[in-house]
C-alpha cells in the first residue's frame, strides 16, 4: 500500500477549510489544516513531510502570497497553489506553483491539479538495472 500524500491547507475561513479537508480526505489525501500563516508555518517546519500546500490568497495578519514565500524559502521543492480571487495580479503569483480563482475552480479541477502537482518523479523500477554507457560500449565492442 502506497503512503497518503499529506497536504497543508491554510485559510482564515473555517467553513471553507472544512470543505476542503473533507474533499481530500474522502479522495486518499492526509490533510493538515491550519488558520492562519504563523501556524502553518509551524506544521511546515515540524518532521512531517508535506507534499503540497493550499493557501488562500486573502488571509488578515499574513496574506497568502507572504505565507508562501516564507515557506518556499524552507523548502523551495513543496509545490505551492494559491486560491484567489479572479482579480489577482501577476505579483500574486510570485513565488506560488500555481494560483487557482477560487470562486471558478471546480472542485474536480482543484483535485487534478493536486495530483499532477503532487506527483513525485521516480527512478527506475525496482528490479531493473540502468547499463552505464562504459559497460554498453564494452560489451559492443
Amino acid at each position: 500500500m502506497r503512503p497518503k500524500k499529506v497536504i497543508l491547507i491554510v485559510d482564515d475561513n473555517e467553513q471553507e477549510l472544512s470543505v476542503m479537508k473533507f474533499m481530500l480526505s474522502t479522495n486518499g489525501y492526509r490533510v493538515l489544516a491550519s488558520t492562519n500563516g504563523q501556524d502553518a508555518i509551524a506544521q511546515f517546519s515540524g518532521t512531517l513531510q508535506i507534499d503540497l500546500v493550499l493557501v488562500d490568497a486573502s488571509m488578515p495578519q499574513m496574506n497568502g502570497r507572504q505565507l508562501v514565500e516564507r515557506l518556499k524559502k524552507m523548502a523551495s521543492h513543496v509545490p505551492m497553489i494559491l486560491l484567489g480571487d479572479t482579480q489577482a495580479t501577476a505579483g500574486d503569483i510570485h513565488m506560488a506553483d500555481a494560483m487557482l480563482a477560487k470562486k471558478n475552480c471546480s472542485a474536480q479541477e482543484l483535485l487534478e491539479r493536486i495530483k499532477v502537482m503532487s506527483a513525485r518523479k521516480r527512478g527506475p523500477k525496482k528490479g531493473t538495472h540502468r547499463v552505464s554507457s562504459d559497460m554498453a560500449l564494452a560489451a559492443a565492442s
